[in-house]
């Protein structure tokens, strides 16, 4: 498979300037609502990872280490399930991602939802779900144009 960009993220984002803004604005709802920055990329990372996604798994590998999260459960977050690094909490926001990023023509069961409710109280688990859908779009955005990995920061200023 070849794997030149179709276009890169600023040309979309030139083209499609409303539908950025859009998407970064849900993005943003999600950080006001007061969820923990640390989780919100963590799922982030997971679902980009289960599309493979290259440029968004970059992208919040990137932002993770900007937010200090630790460097284990960055390393682990693939292997979440038997990592024994990850809080309840992050464990049950981890599945929550996982359901809706494999998301099938049945649904959503009530028992992934109830395991999730059990973290999360309801606003949590709506922005969580917003969280969780939007970089599940940003997934498919950057695949279908192959948008190139942005340069981890470490390495771009040397």
């Amino acid at each position: 498979m070849a794997t030149e960009a179709r276009m890169e993220y600023t040309a979309f984002s030139q083209l499609a300037p409303n539908a950025t803004a859009a998407l970064t604005a849900l993005g943003k709802s999600v950080i006001e609502s007061g969820l923990d920055r640390s989780l919100i990329e963590l799922i982030k990372i997971r679902a980009s990872q289960v599309n493979g996604c290259a440029y968004c798994l970059q992208f919040h590998l990137n932002a993770a280490r900007k937010f200090k999260i630790a460097q284990t459960k960055i390393d682990l977050v693939a292997v979440w399930r038997d990592a024994g690094v990850f809080s309840a909490r992050e464990m049950a926001a981890l599945a929550w991602t996982e359901v809706l990023t494999h998301v099938t023509p049945a649904g959503v069961s009530d028992e992934a939802y109830n395991d999730a409710a059990k973290e999360f109280t309801e606003s949590e688990l709506a922005f969580l779900t917003v969280a969780i859908g939007t970089i599940n779009f940003w997934n498919r955005v950057a695949m279908s144009y192959r948008f190139s990995p942005p340069i981890p920061q470490e390495v771009a200023h040397g």
